[in-house]
């Protein structure tokens, strides 16, 4: 594939066209699903360079990129009008959905059972997966509502479904790595106990302790 010009003044009129021609609304389900799985891709690229500066080379920027790239051929088959084949059309196969639970299943062995939910957050990679894992599950609810209406391979749905499993382990295995705080919640927001400033909470054995609390 070559592009030489970027802007073509086709989409003036709010609609575009799908991989094989057609001329659709820009607002359509299957634009909203190739659009939220690219969300989803440039949200995992953000992740992906957030780590550069500190991981470079280290095998799950493999997996990111990995990650990346099929989400770009999931976007290439979602912008096909059902019923349209090409030649190297990209596919998505069981096998891809089996490398993603061999990644949970390898970052999972390092992490402790979840005995109840925690916060989004764990230092700001960490955020930043729970981010991607949001934005993966808007993506797979947009191809679940194509899904509905028109084919949609079932492998899609069943990829980004593991997929948002997978982000949601990366974000509990990075804030450990980087000995981040996993913060856990409080039904009625801890019955409107609060923190001094400065104290970071943490759960323990007790339940809700504070640095410092030397009673605890």
């Amino acid at each position: 594939m070559r592009i030489t010009k970027v802007y073509t003044k086709t989409g003036d009129k709010g609609k575009t066209r799908l991989a094989g021609g057609q001329l659709v609304w820009k607002d359509c389900q299957r634009v909203e699903a190739y659009g939220a799985v690219d969300e989803l891709n440039a949200a995992i690229g953000l992740v992906r360079e957030m780590r550069e500066e500190v991981s470079s080379g280290d095998l799950l920027q493999g997996e990111l990129r990995w990650m990346q790239d099929k989400l770009f051929d999931i976007g290439g088959l979602l912008a096909t009008a059902p019923g349209q084949y090409f030649k190297n059309m990209p596919r998505v196969s069981s096998g891809d959905t089996r490398r993603l639970e061999r990644l949970m299943d390898a970052c999972q062995a390092e992490l402790p059972p979840l005995k109840e939910f925690i916060l989004p957050g764990g230092g700001t990679v960490g955020s930043l997966f729970h981010l991607a894992r949001t934005v993966c599950r808007r993506a797979e609810r947009r191809c679940i509502s194509l899904m509905r209406r028109e084919a949609v391979e079932p492998s899609i749905i069943i990829y980004l479904n593991r997929l948002s499993d997978t982000l949601f382990v990366l974000a509990r295995w990075v804030a450990k790595r980087e000995m981040k705080p996993e913060v856990f919640w409080q039904r009625d927001g801890g019955k409107g106990r609060k923190l001094e400033k400065g104290k970071v909470s943490r759960r323990g054995k007790r339940g809700l302790i504070e640095d410092g609390d030397k009673t605890a």
